[in-house]
């Protein structure tokens, strides 16, 4: 399960690859503990995400939700709320990308103020159109809220897996790393914002991200 460590200003929350980091309801739930830890805190604080191996996050735990299709709109309403949760946050918020970030997972990372991805390993995907998936509301106004319109058209609409590179060349990530460095360098960027947390840039995120969170928040039709 996914584990929350402190280094001073900035919490690290390692997640936990042996189910390639899918949203499972259980990891749901180990993340959501997380994120009330932070939340709880006081003081200085920012928010790191880092995987292991070869994932980041995949996303959708499909198989469990085609084993539990009943669920369906109850478990796109809580990955909805974890990505208004971390988009609406008021702690700084940066997701050291490790390895692989598709789908759900990606938008997630998109989610978070900034990203730091892996220079010679991992793709940033968004697979959907080659799955046949149309992306829910809330998702596609995300990606349009987060990428540029150039990006989010290319991605959404090709599939195009972005190395490390290309994905800073495409705006998608605010700078790469060798795998030694990768979480120094995010916490690095994180550190120096911290004392950013307070009520008032989370009320500044609500207004900016309005539309997006609304869609966000919007119930899944059953």
């Amino acid at each position: 399960m996914p584990k929350l460590e402190r280094d001073g200003e900035v919490f690290v929350l390692h997640l936990d690859a042996d189910n390639e980091n899918r949203f499972h309801p259980d990891w749901l739930t180990a993340v959501e503990a997380a994120l009330d830890e932070v939340d709880a805190a006081t003081g200085p604080r920012a928010l790191v995400t880092v995987g292991s191996g070869k994932f980041w996050s995949n996303g959708l735990d499909l198989d469990w939700l085609l084993a539990n299709g009943d669920q369906y709109a109850a478990y796109l309403d809580r990955v909805h709320a974890l990505l208004a949760r971390t988009l609406a946050s008021p702690v700084v918020t940066v997701a050291a990308l490790n390895g692989h970030t598709f789908a759900a997972g990606a938008m997630w990372a998109l989610a978070h103020d900034a990203r730091v991805m892996r220079s010679d390993r991992g793709f940033f995907c968004l697979p959907e159109v080659d799955l046949g998936l149309p992306f829910q509301q809330g998702m596609s106004d995300l990606l349009r809220a987060r990428l540029t319109p150039a990006t989010a058209h290319e991605a959404m609409t090709t599939g195009r897996r972005y190395g490390g590179e290309q994905a800073l060349a495409a705006g998608i990530v605010e700078s790469v790393a060798g795998a030694d460095e990768l979480l120094a360098a995010a916490v690095d960027l994180a550190r120096p914002l911290a004392g950013k947390a307070n009520p008032a840039r989370g009320q500044i995120k609500e207004m900016l991200y309005a539309q997006t969170l609304a869609s966000l928040r919007t119930p899944t039709a059953g």
